[in-house]
């Protein structure tokens, strides 16, 4: 990103204000210093967590006392595989919304949904809109298509060596399955994409994951898939990585609209013309007017999709319930549309072609988030497709408030009341 001189006039004033500027460009220089202080090493024990805290304390002279409660509590065997360097527990406040009636393929019933977020006002906002659904007689979800993804890269000298790559793949693909099948009982297979770029060979490896989000099962099965190609093929490449970022692992791409990564799901409601009055303050025009809008608007920004703000529930919904939070970067992508029905009832959809979710493994395991989805009964196996469809719900409650809050001008006033 380039900046004007005046600009940059500005910038090197600022930076004056707090001292000299030959003083501070001096302190970019390396550092001669090499001592290296060294914490304790990373073990899964009360006594290695007593350690950590107090070289920390004496390094920086902070106090950890907050953070290291609830340490005596826990079990330390029960933190392997989800943290490392492990030092104490951040606390987030918890509320719920709804309840949120779900007339779904999966998830069915009224669910009273947690949120761990400390933003005042987003709980009320996603509970305003719970409300008004509710009274509409509920929202309808799908759970359409599911897959994770991993893709492998594969580099050759020559695009011919590439290919001929390739066509070998394609005589030992079947063997693929049973590969995975020796790495997880969850997980399978589902298909095998290619791309071809110059000399580079992408293998995207797509899997249902079950009820797990799959992060970890896809890199493991995939690996040894990679590691099979490069023992038996006749055409070595001349390097290759597990991951050669085209999977959309963490990141929003325009590949979300052709593809799946994790969970596709949608969901519709009516929201009828007396509860936008009563509920929401608003008419089912007004909302309309402004959604079209704001479409306009994000389209010119070059969003990848069109919504209002998804990630503010999903971070929310993610952090109470266990999930990889830093997938919210790429199952916020998605499509809300509204439009006036029957005169003046509202439609709200909502479409969401990446929600990695699972009700087992990861941070699904420790107590608060068991709770959290046993709030919802989404604990366990055959649970994560309904957890998903509950997600799509709360984020069209989530669409619907913000947007009649914006279109009638009650959204100031509300942050001003709620989150100060």
């Amino acid at each position: 990103m380039s900046t004007s001189l005046n600009k940059a006039i500005k910038i090197f004033a600022k930076l004056q204000e707090t001292g000299s500027l030959e003083e501070k460009l001096t302190q970019l220089r390396e550092e001669h210093n090499t001592r290296e202080a060294k914490q304790p090493k990373n073990e899964y024990s009360s006594e290695s967590f007593a350690n950590r805290k107090a070289f920390l304390e004496k390094e920086t002279g902070a106090s950890l006392e907050e953070l290291t409660k609830t340490n005596e509590t826990l079990d330390p065997n029960h933190l392997k595989g989800n943290i490392e360097n492990f030092i104490g527990t951040t606390t987030i406040p918890t509320g719920v919304a709804g309840p949120l009636r779900i007339n779904g393929s999966e998830a069915k019933g009224d669910f009273y949904v947690p949120l761990a977020t400390t933003e005042g006002a987003l709980v009320a906002s996603y509970h305003r809109g719970a409300k008004a659904t509710l009274l509409s007689g509920g929202i309808a979800t799908v759970c359409l298509t599911e897959g994770v993804k991993r893709s492998p890269l594969f580099g050759f000298k020559t695009i011919e060596l590439g290919i001929r790559f390739l066509m070998w793949v394609t005589q030992v693909k079947d063997k693929f399955p049973d590969i995975v099948a020796q790495h997880t009982s969850h997980g399978k297979l589902n298909d095998v994409q290619l791309n071809i770029e110059g000399n580079h060979i992408i293998l995207t490896f797509e899997y249902l994951t079950g009820d797990a989000s799959g992060q970890n099962m896809v890199t493991i099965c995939t690996d040894a898939i990679c590691h099979y190609l490069i023992e038996h093929t006749p055409i070595k490449p001349s390097y290759w990585y597990v991951e050669g970022n085209y999977s959309g692992d963490k990141k929003a791409s325009v590949l979300s609209f052709s593809t799946v990564r994790g969970k596709k799901v949608t969901a519709e409601c009516v929201v009828k013309a007396a509860v936008l009055k009563d509920v929401l303050k608003t008419t089912a025009k007004s909302v309309a007017k402004y959604w079209t809008a704001s479409i306009v608007s994000v389209v010119q920004t070059g969003s990848i999709g069109a919504q209002g703000h998804f990630a503010n529930g999903l971070t929310a919904l993610f952090m109470a319930t266990g999930q990889d939070v830093a997938c919210v970067s790429e199952a916020a992508v998605g499509v809300t549309r509204m439009e006036v029905v029957n005169d003046d009832d509202l439609y709200i959809s909502v479409m969401l072609p990446n929600l990695i979710v699972g009700t087992i493994g990861g941070g699904t395991k420790f107590a608060t988030q068991q709770e959290c989805l046993a709030l919802m009964d989404c604990v366990g196996l055959g649970k994560a497709r309904k957890f998903a469809e509950i997600c799509a719900g709360l984020l069209l409650c989530g669409e619907l408030s913000i947007a009649s809050a914006l279109a009638e001008g009650h959204f100031t006033s509300a942050h001003q009341s709620l989150g100060r």
